[in-house]
């Protein structure tokens, strides 16, 4: 019969196979991300075509990851934390998927663009900003979840709001473009989608630091004010 350490070295083991799973597909929806993004400023249809593609992959390690986290739940009924470390990679694999989901929709809609070349895009720079700092958030969020780092999760957290005040900047100009010249309406919708995701990605990427936060404190602050968020959380 096993002994408690060797079983206490293969759970170890199972559960650094399951984070590094969570960091591959990480990886893989960041360059996703990250390909739309430029794809659709380039006007790359190859590329954008690409992603639109490759998104089943993501799916597929989105399932993968599940499947192998219920059957390590039903092995070795974890408690505690290593118990908070399985939800949370479930919750996390959820958001990664969605952000893949946002990026598939950013190619869709620069191919779309990419059909109305004669008219100026709108709005571009402030779509960049968001987009970058959304970025900038989901590397943060995961680099906090590789490290357990509670205090660059809250530092991802914050930069949430830069994120939703690019997006209503965005939206009321594009609501005026529209309304001044209704030949930039099927733009503007396009451009609208656009943004939307780039803050949607924001928004996955701070509930994946707030699971972080949950793993190694045990406290859930996804309904905390900004303002309280550090008292609650150190």
């Amino acid at each position: 019969m096993p002994s408690n350490e060797h079983i206490s070295t293969k759970f170890d083991s199972e559960l650094d196979e399951i984070r590094n799973a969570v960091l591959e597909m990480a990886e893989l929806v960041e360059a996703q991300a990250q390909g739309a993004l430029e794809a659709l400023l380039s006007g790359d249809m190859s590329r954008l075509n690409f992603i639109i593609e490759n998104d089943h992959q993501v799916n597929m390690m989105e399932v993968n990851i599940d499947e192998i986290s219920v059957k390590v739940v039903a092995r070795r009924q974890p408690t505690a934390r290593d118990l908070r470390l399985l939800m949370a990679v479930s919750k996390t694999v959820t958001d990664l998927e969605r952000i893949g989901d946002e990026a598939q929709k950013i190619a869709r809609m620069g191919k779309l663009l990419s059909r109305e070349s004669e008219l100026e895009a709108p709005r571009f720079r402030e779509i960049t900003e968001a987009a970058e700092i959304a970025l900038a958030m989901l590397r943060q969020s995961i680099q906090a979840f590789a490290n357990l780092d509670v205090e660059l999760a809250a530092q991802a957290m914050n930069f949430d709001d830069q994120v939703d005040e690019r997006f209503r900047v965005v939206t009321r100009h594009l609501v005026a473009c529209m309304i001044e010249d209704p030949r930039t309406i099927s733009r503007s919708l396009a451009m609208m989608n656009i943004v939307k995701a780039v803050e949607r990605m924001g928004d996955h990427a701070q509930n994946i630091a707030e699971y972080v936060i949950y793993m190694v404190k045990g406290r859930d602050v996804r309904h905390l004010k900004h303002s309280d968020e550090g008292s609650e959380i150190f």
